[in-house]
């Protein structure tokens, strides 16, 4: 196990569509972690920016465009890319920094203008790019890949439609209660079979959006936290950034499949399931101590395949624990209490940091009318494009 390193500090922009750059919304969230924490921005001993793809030549130097937008000061400075796993990626090398004694505070930044509609690979021929490869070869577009899973767990498991649009029900009722939420306002299940056909059996209610917005952390040593007067400050336990093995058998990105059973055996167990296994291993913990889970629901059917990954039910039994309210407030183990990407939408490079936000909020027991009893241990799971795991465990 790896020693713990402190939240000390939390701050977003508000999700949206902004149509600004996406500077502003990743200075605008690091000020506000910096004032939750009670630092000045001199106090930063290394700043980790999240790489985003669309913001030119300073969104793929991040760390320093951030830290030159705050007013260089000297800083270390880190900028990673990992697709929508950025943002764990970045709270891997802050907390890597920290524990290896090279910096006691790091501020961690994410933020994205995302483009309207779906994303798109960038242009140009790159048959070497999986990304590239499954949108002009496979014609699986974004849409296209969550369709096709949600299919998936209907022709094996017996999910419904009516099951997915119960997640959407249940993440825009928290998303209502959150002012960083793009979408606030709840739905009904009606509305979401009335909403348009993207990718059959989903709907557009069903599929998140991509959005405007920003997400930050600072982080310390647990010496630094007790100093500074927090005696019991939120604490990192693991941070799992693990990729897939061969042969991956089961419908997923970044290889949609790769089946070569006559070659060799399955492993185990899938991909995602392995990225929250890993941190489990980490923490010393496993799922039946988890308060709350935020986790990647770029579909509402991806939400309940979360639910099985995470190991919160079996195989198959997702839409139960929906339907039993489990994964709701006050049940045994709410997911998404921050409304998930259903009520945020996409800004790539902030997502996995927003989520660690949502559970400090909550471990804090400062999370208003979303707040979980009781919470002290959560849960963040998503993955990034081309293999990118991602999960951090977060404890109080």
């Amino acid at each position: 196990m790896t020693a713990d390193v402190a939240v000390l500090g939390a701050g977003m922009h508000p999700w949206g569509k902004w149509g600004r750059s996406f500077v502003e919304y990743g200075t605008a969230a690091a000020r506000a972690a910096l004032a939750d924490a009670g630092l000045e921005w001199r106090d930063v001993g290394s700043v980790v920016g999240a790489d985003t793809v669309r913001g030119g030549y300073p969104g793929y130097v991040a760390g320093a465009t951030f830290a030159k937008a705050l007013g260089w000061q000297g800083a270390r400075v880190s900028s990673v890319y990992a697709a929508c796993a950025s943002g764990a990626q970045a709270i891997a090398t802050a907390r890597a920094q920290i524990l290896a004694g090279l910096a006691d505070v790091v501020l961690v930044v994410g933020a994205d203008a995302a483009p309207k509609g779906f994303f798109r690979p960038a242009g140009g021929d790159r048959p070497d790019d999986p990304d590239w490869l499954r949108f002009r070869v496979l014609g699986a577009t974004n849409p296209t890949y969550f369709g096709l899973y949600a299919r998936r767990r209907m022709a094996v498991h017996g999910d419904t439609p009516e099951d997915f649009a119960l997640v959407k029900v249940k993440n825009a009722a928290l998303g209502a209660l959150n002012p960083y939420a793009r979408y606030r306002r709840r739905v009904t299940a009606e509305e979401v079979a009335a909403s348009a056909v993207v990718a059959d059996p989903l709907r557009l209610l069903d599929i998140c959006a991509t959005s405007d917005g920003g997400a930050a952390l600072v982080l310390c040593s647990t010496d630094f936290a007790h100093r500074h007067g927090v005696m019991r400050p939120v604490l990192i336990r693991a941070v799992s950034t693990v990729t897939p093995r061969f042969p991956n058998t089961v419908l997923d990105l970044p290889d949609i499949a790769t089946d070569c059973a006559v070659a060799v055996e399955p492993g185990p167990g899938t991909f995602r399931a392995s990225i929250a296994r890993a941190a489990y291993e980490e923490a010393g913990i496993g799922p039946e101590d988890l308060s709350l889970a935020e986790v990647y629901d770029l579909s509402t059917a991806l939400e309940l395949q979360w639910y099985e990954d995470l190991g919160l039910c079996g195989e198959g039994e997702g839409a139960k624990l929906l339907r039993e309210g489990a994964t709701a407030p006050g049940g045994r183990i709410p997911v998404n209490t921050s409304g998930g990407l259903a009520s945020f939408g996409e800004a790539v490079p902030a997502q996995a940091i927003a989520q660690v936000c949502e559970l400090t909020w909550q471990l804090r027991g400062a999370a208003g009318e979303r707040q979980v009893t009781g919470a002290r241990v959560g849960i963040t799971a998503n993955q990034g494009l081309f293999g990118h795991g991602s999960s951090v465990i977060a404890v109080r």
